[in-house]
């Protein structure tokens, strides 16, 4: 498979294989972006309303087109449009609206009441009529129209499970909710688990008779189903509750994905590392520091935890970071991924770790 924006897209799989394997080929995986050498933006007209920059399909596919073009795509990191309509997405699938933001979306709670509310297996799968659901694949569907040869195409933004339920909820009164009707919440759970991969399967249906493999927001390729499965909720609760209400759901996607790692997000998260570190089958963490955390270099003790556990590490750091970083963490199972300036830095960043 070839790329026009990405010449060297197959020495890219490679190393990405050899990343999901925990082992390197030739130096630590790598993913540099810098703009273009040379490259002249074409202006792309940007709707006047605001739901319409998310939701226009010519709009964001023209605008995704033009931003590839005129980017570097060094090392592992690679040309993808994903239909990002923001994070609850997912729940908006289920009933709940969606308010729009110049840089992100978030989702009205939809289950005010459980007494009234229609929270059931067949009311939940009633999707596939849902706006929302139908302009997803409208999207994917236009992309993959001149993706091919070109760039690749990813999943939305799915974060099922319990950040989809404290969408349609609420986080506040989920917190109660948990020891209010604790029995309420894992019944909903059960059936927003197996929705999920529905929802995943229904999109990477669409992807793979064009395209090879799957990818997601978080960059990275993988040869099979593959997702940064995730929970935003559980920094607001504790190891005891995050692992009764919470992992049951990271556990079953795990096991059902090829491939996966751990979005962790945040030091309130951290207390729920050793529960995910003991998931025999999640292949990694993706660790973000979070606003508070200036530098990647501040959680040495953190990720070398995380490699000594077995677990690969995707972590997203500045240039001037690296060489220190590859000078405590072993390369194996390490995929950095960077922005620099100009292709200048970018090129010589890289033949600096090959070196």
């Amino acid at each position: 498979m070839e790329m026009e924006f990405k010449p060297d897209w197959n020495q890219a799989v490679k190393r990405f294989e050899a990343w999901w394997a925990g082992e390197i080929i030739d130096r630590v995986a790598l993913q540099v972006t810098a703009p273009k050498m040379g490259y002249r933006h074409q202006p792309v007209s940007t709707p006047q309303d605001l739901e319409e920059r998310w939701t226009n399909i010519d709009y964001v596919i023209e605008a995704a087109e033009e931003r590839m073009r005129g980017t570097f795509y060094g090392g592992e990191a690679f040309p993808m449009y994903w239909p990002n309509l923001g994070p609850d997405i997912f729940s908006a699938y289920l009933g709940c609206e969606l308010v729009f933001m110049p840089s992100t979306t978030w989702a009205e709670p939809c289950i005010n009441d459980w007494e009234n509310a229609e929270v059931s297996a067949p009311s939940l799968k009633s999707y596939p009529n849902n706006r929302w659901w139908k302009l997803t694949l409208q999207m994917i569907e236009r992309s993959l129209e001149s993706a091919p040869g070109r760039y690749f195409v990813g999943l939305t933004d799915l974060h099922g499970g319990m950040d989809a339920l404290s969408a349609m909820r609420g986080r506040k009164q989920l917190c109660f909710d948990l020891i209010e009707c604790p029995e309420r919440v894992k019944t909903t759970m059960e059936i927003l688990t197996p929705l999920w991969f529905e929802i995943y399967e229904g999109i990477h249906r669409s992807i793979r008779e064009k395209l090879i493999g799957s990818s997601t927001w978080l960059s990275a390729w993988s040869p099979g189903r593959w997702y940064p499965t995730s929970c935003d909720f559980a920094a607001l609760v504790s190891p005891q509750m995050f692992d009764e209400f919470i992992l049951p759901d990271i556990i079953a996607e795990v096991e059902w994905l090829d491939q996966s790692l751990y979005h962790l997000d945040g030091p309130d998260a951290i207390v729920h590392l050793d529960s995910l570190l003991n998931i025999p089958k999640l292949g990694g963490i993706q660790w973000v520091p979070g606003a508070a955390s200036s530098s990647m270099l501040h959680w040495i003790p953190l990720l070398k935890r995380i490699q000594e556990a077995g677990k690969l590490l995707h972590l997203s750091v500045s240039p001037h970071e690296i060489e220190s970083l590859l000078g405590e963490l072993s390369p194996k199972g390490l995929m950095l991924s960077t922005g620099c300036s100009t292709e200048a830095e970018a090129r010589e960043l890289l033949s600096k770790i090959e070196t």
